[in-house]
């Protein structure tokens, strides 16, 4: 769900930098995988992925992830989920150093950045956790990366922790059953910008990546290398959008379920804006926990259906962007027969667009920003 233009897998056996296996594709991942294709991932001992949601950089084929590039300790492996804030300052200051660019990604640039060799490191010794830094000092948001190179795997998160980014731990399959509970055994280590991966290919949580850390991922353990830290005075900035809309509500961040946050979110709702009402329904289906919350303050909850024929319904949102999406759905609720249609929106007004990874219009498109904003029950109908 957090990228549908392609799909990338790299593989390696964990001998040899050399020895990477590459397969990516455009369109969604049953489209650009299957059997043959899988196959040829094989014999691998590890291997990072990535599915693309283009903010930066043109939808086609040269722009999937992973990236692989060489280096003076051989290939590396990159993964990155964010938009830099500077990248066409770095673009710029790269190809200044004769550093030819082949695709429009941002995500290019950084694997470009962590190939540059630090100045105190030894030809024969790669200083990985110079090489990140270095990146860091150069961007300092947003990005949450995965990094390949041999048999090991580096997690690396922005110094705000403006994306997600978790560890898991493969565990064998009676401890998920419950079963044997004090075996403590660690069967690998699996890492995803959402935690709501991990139990379908037998893992569970394990803890998130911090903002600024370098996280050392082998086949023995997990291992923090370093916690590169905000500008003094800087707060974290993790992402909003993750809560409202973004990622799928059985995920954890920063400790607690998405779910529980816009069940919360509509709770709140409830009681800064309640109203009179029949009926609680939800639009879109991201906005169904909050709907549940605000209903379970007030109201019962019902699903969209043609049951509202002199009834007076509380439509839960979400967001509002542009103000598009809701009027047909108004004009549909009035054309059923619907006595009132009231609309509760489960996060503030969005008054300026997204430079660090989502897709937000310009700031003169935003429905908060324009004139119809102060009469909006009229506009959206």
């Amino acid at each position: 769900h957090r990228g549908q233009e392609s799909a990338g897998i790299v593989t390696s056996d964990g001998e040899s930098s050399q020895a990477f296996k590459v397969h990516k594709g455009m369109g969604l991942i049953n489209h650009v995988f299957n059997a043959d294709s899988l196959k040829k991932l094989y014999p691998s001992n590890l291997g990072i992925g990535h599915t693309r949601y283009s903010t930066s950089g043109i939808s086609e084929l040269q722009n999937c992830q992973p990236f692989v590039v060489e280096t003076l300790h051989g290939k590396i492996a990159v993964a990155h989920n964010g938009e830099l804030t500077n990248a066409a300052q770095l673009r710029r200051k790269l190809m200044r150093h004769g550093v030819g660019l082949s695709t429009s990604s941002d995500s290019e640039l950084i694997t470009q950045l962590l190939a540059f060799t630090p100045p105190l490191e030894n030809d024969d010794t790669a200083d990985w956790v110079a090489r990140i830094k270095n990146l860091m000092k150069e961007t300092p948001t947003s990005y949450s990366l995965l990094i390949m190179h041999k048999d090991i795997i580096y997690a690396v998160r922005d110094p705000y922790g403006n994306r997600p980014l978790c560890i898991g731990r493969l565990i064998p399959v009676g401890d998920m059953n419950g079963k044997g509970k004090d075996n403590t055994e660690t069967e690998g280590w699996v890492v995803s910008s959402e935690s709501c991966s991990f139990l379908s290919i037998g893992a569970e949580y394990y803890r998130e990546v911090l903002p600024g850390e370098i996280v050392k991922i082998s086949r023995h353990d997990v291992q923090t290398l370093d916690v590169v830290q905000r500008l003094q005075g800087d707060p974290s900035a993790f992402c909003i959008f993750e809560y409202v809309y973004f990622a799928r509500p059985d995920s954890i961040f920063e400790g607690q379920m998405v779910y529980s946050v816009r069940k919360r979110c509509g709770q709140q709702l409830a009681i800064e804006a309640p109203v009179e009402a029949d009926l609680v329904s939800t639009v879109p289906e991201s906005a169904t926990p909050a709907a549940l919350g605000y209903a379970q303050k007030v109201y019962k909850f019902g699903v969209l259906s043609d049951n509202f024929k002199g009834k007076r319904v509380v439509i839960i949102d979400d967001s509002i962007v542009r103000g598009n999406t809701i009027s047909p759905i108004i004009k549909l609720l009035r054309e059923s027969g619907a006595k009132e249609v009231h609309i509760r929106v489960a996060s503030p007004p969005i008054r300026f667009p997204c430079y660090m990874g989502i897709n937000i219009p310009t700031k003169e498109e935003l429905i908060a920003n324009r004139p119809e904003f102060h009469d909006l029950a009229n506009y959206i109908g």
